[in-house]
Formats: C-alpha cells, structure tokens, sequence
C-alpha cells in the first residue's frame, strides 16, 4: 500500500515509565508491538493478541488496558507505564510481594498480573479475597493456580496500608 496517501510510519510520542519517548509506528501497529519493538520493552509479553490473557496489561493514563488491543497512534500523546517502570530504584512493592509469596511459576504472566494489581491497588487497598479475585480474573495463568498472587497482592495491599500510604503510583 505504499504510496497511499495517509498510510506509512507516524510519529508516536509518548511518556513511558516517566520518560519522553519518540518512535514510529504503522498506524495498525499495536501498542505492544511498538513497545517491544520500537522501544525495546520486552517486558510487555504478548500471549493471546486477543485481549483475552492480560500478559499484555500496561497502564495507559492511569487505566490497566491490554496493550495488544491499543494502537500506538491511539495512545500518542499518553503515559504508559510498563512493568519496567516498576522498582526502579529496587523491587516495588507489588514485586517483592510475588517473590516473597512465590507467586510465579513460568513469569510470563506476571507483567500482566503486576500492572492490573498496581491499578486495583491505587483504586483501593482494602480489598477482601473474593473482590480480588475478581478483580484479577481478566488475566489468565496457567502454571500458579492463582492463589500465591492473591496473597502477593493483599500482602502488598496490607504493606500498603502499614505505611500509611498506598502503592506506588502509575505515573
């Protein structure tokens, strides 16, 4: 389709894990692929490419969103963070949390996992078992049984709370 007017690479500018980033992208390129690929964020692991798993999950202007059902050019202008802005400067929270609660077995859900539960916990962090578990659902694990990070995410909810403050935030 080359020579189409409106078709070809645009600029995409976004602020990721806090900082300003510039690349390119088709405009049916998806917001995963850009990540990885752009921006070489591998972090975001891309399972299904339906929306259905959630090992895709970032957070796009403060809302867990499967990045593989985003395009790039849609979220131009937005922030993202990517489970390589977590723990920066050491594990966050949410990540000591799973490793001490041994809450992943294979870790290719665990971005998605990990996003999605620093969303539930900026919403609240007083969250009962079965509230969680629902809230988690949209992501999907084959190997844990989900019960580990149940327990890593109020954990960190209860650490969360101990401190007086809440999990770290999105931006």
């Amino acid at each position: 389709m080359s020579g189409v007017p409106g078709t070809g690479p645009v600029p995409v500018r976004l602020e990721v894990n806090g900082r300003p980033e510039t690349g390119t992208a088709e405009p049916r390129t998806t917001l995963a692929d850009f990540l990885r690929e752009e921006l070489d964020l591998t972090g975001t692991h891309v399972g299904c490419a339906q929306g259905v798993c959630g090992a895709c999950t970032v957070v796009l202007d403060d809302v867990a969103v499967r990045s593989c059902l985003v395009l790039a050019v849609q979220a131009d202008g937005s922030r993202v963070q990517t489970v390589e802005g977590l723990g920066r400067d050491g594990m966050h929270p949410l990540q000591q949390a799973f490793w001490d609660a041994q809450a992943l077995q294979c870790g290719f859900c665990t971005p998605g996992f990990l996003m999605t539960a620093l969303v539930a916990l900026q919403e609240r962090d007083d969250w009962d078992r079965a509230g969680l578990r629902e809230r988690l659902s949209g992501n999907l694990c084959r190997c844990t049984g989900y019960q580990t990070i149940v327990d890593a995410v109020l954990a960190a909810a209860a650490a969360a709370r101990e401190d007086g403050g809440h999990a770290e935030g999105a931006r």
